[in-house]
């Protein structure tokens, strides 16, 4: 039976070899390897005859090949310990990843997702992680006794950590790039009580995190005094935040301030303080801390807040993974152990709620 020829699949044309590259360019397929996966030892003479084969022929390296050779695999997995509700609806975690995606970008490395919604999740990410899918892990939103970073450890793979691990006192092999919490939240409760501020109260997020603890802390360094009464613990969402108001308001209805340790929380508290017919900041001045560009905090009054640069700590946590990993595959071991974490500024930005 005769076939029409528009049936007939299209044969593609064969891929050029690394066989024939080798010998357009008159060198061995190991000279020819090691100039095209970054390898040392070649003569600039040589490396030039064979990139001009390369671009004669229109050679592309097989990627699986490629991997096998270097062992890299130019991806890089990005765990955040939270569900996938919490990490699509914060505006936090969308800046920070788009900060992560567009340095590895940058660097043509794939970004892998991975997310820990419960303990039954860690299976997986385990099992992803010890396959040898990737050459590095960024990891953020931690919480106390967390798996993730004895997992990593075990398996070997180089980590850069969102935030301060809760055990980098002991560890300083461990990096991470975080805000100054502690500053940055002393500063807030410091701006508070130069208005005159005196019921200054505070809403926390999950004291099991290190964000949280350290802007506890900068809130008593500036208010040691502090009712303890006047301490919510919430969980960095907005629901959260306006639960927490409403309880501060039925122990201390006379408080006149709150310093809300982030911005969807401070969206709640300001919803709350409203439903209680309270002005602000005539009646209770309210400071946050992130400076999200959220539709919760659109509109009046402006809330006052601390800035922390999401997007470029993101950018930070990727370059410094990216720059350990070129440490370890050149064999500088000792250069990449030394390398260490970043803590960067957090300034507060006044506006009409305090």
């Amino acid at each position: 039976m005769t076939e029409s020829s528009g049936d007939r699949s299209a044969v593609a044309p064969a891929r050029p070899t690394l066989q024939e590259v080798a010998a357009l360019a008159g060198v061995s397929r190991a000279t020819v390897s090691r100039v095209v996966n970054g390898g040392s030892g070649v003569r600039a003479g040589v490396q030039a005859k064979v990139r001009q084969a390369v671009d004669a022929l229109g050679y592309v390296p097989n990627p699986a090949a490629r991997a096998l050779m270097t062992r890299r695999h130019n991806a890089v997995a990005v765990v955040i310990a939270e569900p996938e509700s919490r990490v699509f609806s914060d505006p936090f975690f969308a800046r920070q990843l788009r900060g992560i995606s567009r340095e590895l970008a940058s660097s043509a490395v794939q970004l892998v997702l991975l997310l820990v919604a419960d303990t039954g999740d860690y299976a997986q990410v385990g099992s992803y992680l010890s396959a040898g899918h990737v050459d590095g892990v960024l990891i953020f939103s931690l919480h106390r006794d967390d798996p993730l970073p004895a997992l990593v450890d075990r398996l070997g793979l180089a980590a850069v950590y969102g935030g301060r691990p809760g055990w980098a006192d002991a560890d300083s092999s461990a990096l991470y790039v975080d805000a100054d919490n502690i500053g940055g939240a002393r500063t807030a409760v410091q701006h508070l009580r130069e208005r005159g501020r005196r019921r200054i109260a505070v809403i926390t997020g999950p004291l099991d995190q290190t964000s949280a603890v350290d802007r506890l802390r900068g809130y008593r360094e500036a208010f040691p005094e502090a009712d303890p009464r006047l301490l919510a613990e919430s969980d960095f969402t907005a629901p959260g935040g306006r639960r927490a108001m409403q309880h501060l308001l039925a122990r201390c209805p006379d408080l006149d301030a709150v310093f809300v340790c982030s911005d969807l929380m401070a969206a709640g508290a300001l919803a709350a303080l409203r439903e209680s017919g309270r002005s602000v900041p005539e009646d209770v001045a309210v400071v946050g801390f992130d400076d999200l560009e959220a539709p919760e905090l659109w509109g009046a009054p402006a809330l006052s807040t601390v800035r922390q640069d999401i997007e470029g700590m993101g950018r930070l946590m990727a370059r410094l993974l990216l720059t350990r990993l070129e440490l370890s595959f050149a064999g500088r071991a000792e250069e990449a152990a030394a390398m260490r974490p970043v803590v960067t500024p957090a300034r507060l930005v006044v506006r009409s709620s305090s």
